[in-house]
């Protein structure tokens, strides 16, 4: 596995920010929590991961823009690369102790897509990726599921938490892939849904009401690994929509189908 500078540096970031997750995780008690909306919350362990993944970056890409999930937008729009971060993707799992949270770090460079990271610091599971030179865990090589049809498919999904979504919509959905496939699971962080997408743990995956630093890293990954990811219209807007279909070939052409099909049901 040749790894690019850039994603070197990811990494480097990302093993910092994990560093401070990992010393967090033994003393949750201690933790100070914010409610940033229903079901939304931040720690001071969110901050000072994203500080530490940002003064990283800042070293060798004093000038790069960056677009954080808790510090915002910061740095030159047309120059160089963007970098897109979740400091701590999960923040909900991991205040309940339940070890399913992961740090999310993209690079994207005149709007496409070409490094990214996610570390998951409780099972020390290193997903990663360059444009055009696959995708890796803890430095294996990994694809995407061969299953072909969708009622074996094990299926990714996220609920629908914030205000202003559309629950209803998302349940249609959620109910006729309940009786068209295997299973649907839902751990509670997209960025490493997707990665499992990326891996074969999973055969696909969708969500809506989502923000790019949950999922820029995951997306790329799972292309890396020979998947396909749109919006839920079967366009390359996921970043901007929020709303997300992943999976191996067959199993993504399926997903979209039933999910486009269940859209026009409502419309």
């Amino acid at each position: 596995m040749i790894v690019h500078p850039t994603l070197n540096i990811a990494i480097k970031a990302a093993r910092r920010a994990a560093q401070i997750i990992n010393r967090a995780a033994l003393q949750l008690e201690r933790l100070t929590i914010e409610r940033k909306a229903q079901n939304d919350f931040v720690t001071e362990i969110d901050r000072a991961a994203e500080t530490a993944i940002i003064e990283t970056i800042r070293e060798v890409f004093p000038d790069d823009r960056i677009l954080a999930e808790e510090s915002g937008a910061s740095g030159a729009e047309s120059k160089g690369n963007e970098w897109i971060i979740d400091p701590l993707d999960g923040t909900t799992n991991f205040i309940h102790g339940l070890p399913q949270f992961a740090i999310s770090i993209a690079v994207r460079r005149h709007g496409v897509l070409e490094h990214a990271v996610v570390f998951d610091p409780s099972r020390n599971e290193l997903f990663c990726a360059s444009r055009g030179s696959g995708a890796y865990l803890n430095e294996r090589r990994i694809r995407v599921s061969r299953l072909d049809r969708l009622s074996d498919a094990l299926i990714g999904t996220g609920f629908p938490f914030r205000q202003g979504q559309d629950l209803d919509t998302y349940l249609a959905i959620f109910k006729a892939l309940m009786r068209k496939t295997a299973g649907l699971r839902r751990p509670g962080a997209a960025s490493l849904d997707l990665c499992y997408v990326a891996c074969g743990r999973y055969d696909g995956f969708f969500e809506s009401g989502l923000s790019p630093w949950d999922i820029a890293a995951g997306a790329l990954i799972v292309q890396e690994a020979g998947g396909f990811v749109t919006d839920w219209q079967g366009t390359e807007h996921f970043l901007e929509t929020g709303a997300i279909v992943a999976g191996n070939p067959k199993i993504f052409a399926a997903l979209v189908a039933e999910i486009q099909k269940q859209l026009a049901h409502r419309s």
